[in-house]
């Protein structure tokens, strides 16, 4: 009987573990990745490569970067993963940096739209409290 109880605890917490949001969060996280990976991919083998790359590749007798391997060194899968890298961290980089200016606009905004306190009513208030304290030790 009290196996059957741990055992039913067990699986539910791990229904609990599974009902929060950070589970979710990460499974997005995985599919939206694996997606941006395949963009990124046919960002380099479509444009950055036949574009950027195409006169070197000439030079270099190959008709693509993946296939570039002197003396059977493969050079270009290395550099290919590389400039994959080197792109998808320029783009994780203006997409942090543009939800942070985000943030701070919004932390200013947020600033500015708080009411203003009054300077004469605080120093009316001031005055007042100076004049009740002083009283009060005559």
């Amino acid at each position: 009987m009290a196996r059957s109880s741990s055992v039913g605890g067990f699986f539910g917490e791990f229904k609990a573990f599974l009902a929060q949001g950070n589970v979710v969060d990460l499974a997005v996280a995985v599919i939206m990745g694996g997606a941006f990976a395949k963009i990124v991919d046919s960002l380099m083998t479509d444009i950055i490569t036949p574009v950027i790359l195409s006169p070197a590749l000439k030079a270099a007798k190959v008709d693509d970067l993946a296939s570039f391997a002197p003396n059977g060194i493969k050079v270009g899968l290395f550099l290919s993963a590389v400039l994959n890298f080197v792109v998808v961290a320029f783009v994780i980089f203006l997409m942090v940096k543009s939800l942070q200016e985000a943030k701070r606009r919004t932390a200013r905004e947020e600033a500015l739209a708080e009411p203003e306190v009054d300077v004469q009513v605080q120093l009316v208030e001031s005055i007042n409290s100076l004049n009740a304290t002083i009283a009060s030790k005559l």
